[in-house]
């Protein structure tokens, strides 16, 4: 059985205590035991040695031997020393137990003062391990106020600790970002050398033909730097809210890519129910995009795959979007690599023309962003279900 630190030490305060306690009842007997004997020796006895200075004792009118003097007084002092002995052992020993009691239950009053700001220490930390996003969670701060002493000292190390993570996960994400804003400098700068080269009059078929694969792959990476960019933008925590209803935004996103779905022969259903929620509406856009693209690429190509795509409102004050969508059987331990970037099924790379690879990492990073998560499973027959699951707005 797991004992509390603090039942633990409420118990070794009462043991402690009952301790001390029945150490001070046996030394006060002891005491009492030798003052009982003085008494009687002062009162009864002589330098000399004699046990006693009297010759007789007269008992109920009667006139006693010296024998049976000493023997009625021995009988006396036995049953003072007695019946004094055992008033202050009970009582005592009452004493200690009442008291011992009233001490425990002060100590556990103690203890849990004593102990409070490690609970916050722990409470602080468990929300930091659990929070969705790291950013968020990183955010906190114990501010333990108090005297310098061994707790206070664990708490600024631990906000220190903190801190010096936060300022590390916040350096990379500004590094992503600086990173992609230069790197499309000179992308553009590709592009249009290149589409200068094919446009010229004296470019031969062969150089049209390179041009056209120097574009596809500049437009590839142009999509990985836009990824990356809103990678690091969406695992920052949204602080700037505003009013976004899911149903608006499927309704935009089925129309967006209802070209793409045609073309890919994948038929697309929309139920888009009112789910109010508070947000960034691009990154919201883009979270839907996002699943119903993904929906979408990777279904049947014999024109009887479909996608279904539908917003509504949960219980437990929570609005949700989930994708449906026939495709491949999908074992259930590949799902967890649909959302690590740059990966697909199998641990496999996947940059192609139409994907950077971080559709899902992108979905997962905005639904925690804004206080939510995504969640998928494989659907019976091929394909998956994802849901995305946002707080409601409060009206």
């Amino acid at each position: 059985m797991r004992l509390s630190l603090r039942l633990r030490l409420t118990v070794v305060y009462g043991a402690l205590f009952m301790l001390a306690g029945v150490v001070l009842v046996g030394v006060t007997y002891l005491l009492f035991n030798q003052e009982l004997v003085r008494i009687f020796e002062e009162k009864y006895g002589d330098p000399g040695g004699n046990r006693h200075r009297f010759i007789s004792v007269m008992k109920d009118g009667v006139m006693l031997s010296p024998e049976a003097s000493q023997r009625l007084l021995a009988e006396q002092e036995a049953d003072l020393r007695a019946a004094a002995t055992t008033s202050l052992l009970a009582q005592g020993v009452i004493a200690v137990v009442v008291v011992a009691c009233l001490a425990t239950a002060l100590g556990w009053v103690v203890a849990g003062r004593v102990l409070a700001p490690l609970h916050k220490v722990t409470a602080t930390a468990r929300r930091i391990a659990a929070a969705p996003d790291a950013d968020r969670s990183l955010r906190e701060r114990i501010d333990l106020d108090g005297p310098i002493d061994e707790v206070k000292e664990l708490a600024d190390t631990f906000d220190a600790m903190v801190a010096r993570l936060d300022r590390s996960f916040d350096g990379q994400r500004r590094f992503v970002a600086n990173a992609s804003h230069e790197l499309r400098t000179p992308l553009t700068l590709n592009r249009a050398l290149v589409e200068l080269a094919m446009h010229r009059r004296s470019a031969s078929a062969d150089v049209k033909r390179l041009g056209e694969s120097l574009l596809e792959i500049n437009v590839r990476h142009e999509r990985l730097i836009s990824g990356l960019l809103l990678l690091a933008r969406a695992e920052h925590e949204v602080t700037d809210r505003s009013p976004v209803d899911l149903a608006d935004v499927v309704a935009h996103v089925v129309a967006q890519t209802a070209p793409e779905a045609a073309q890919e022969k994948v038929t697309v259903y929309e139920e888009a129910f009112p789910a109010p929620t508070t947000g960034d509406a691009l990154l919201l856009e883009r979270l839907v995009t996002n699943l119903v693209e993904n929906g979408v690429r990777h279904n049947l190509r014999d024109g009887t795959g479909w996608v279904r795509i539908a917003s509504r409102t949960a219980t437990g004050g929570r609005v949700t979007v989930t994708v449906t969508n026939t495709g491949p059987v999908v074992p259930p331990y590949d799902v967890p690599e649909l959302f690590k970037p740059f990966r697909r099924l199998n641990g496999e790379r996947t940059v192609t023309g139409k994907s950077a690879g971080l559709g899902l990492s992108i979905v997962r990073s905005v639904a925690r962003a804004h206080g939510g998560d995504v969640t998928a499973h494989p659907r019976e027959g091929g394909g998956l279900v994802m849901t995305a699951t946002l707080p409601r707005a409060v009206p």
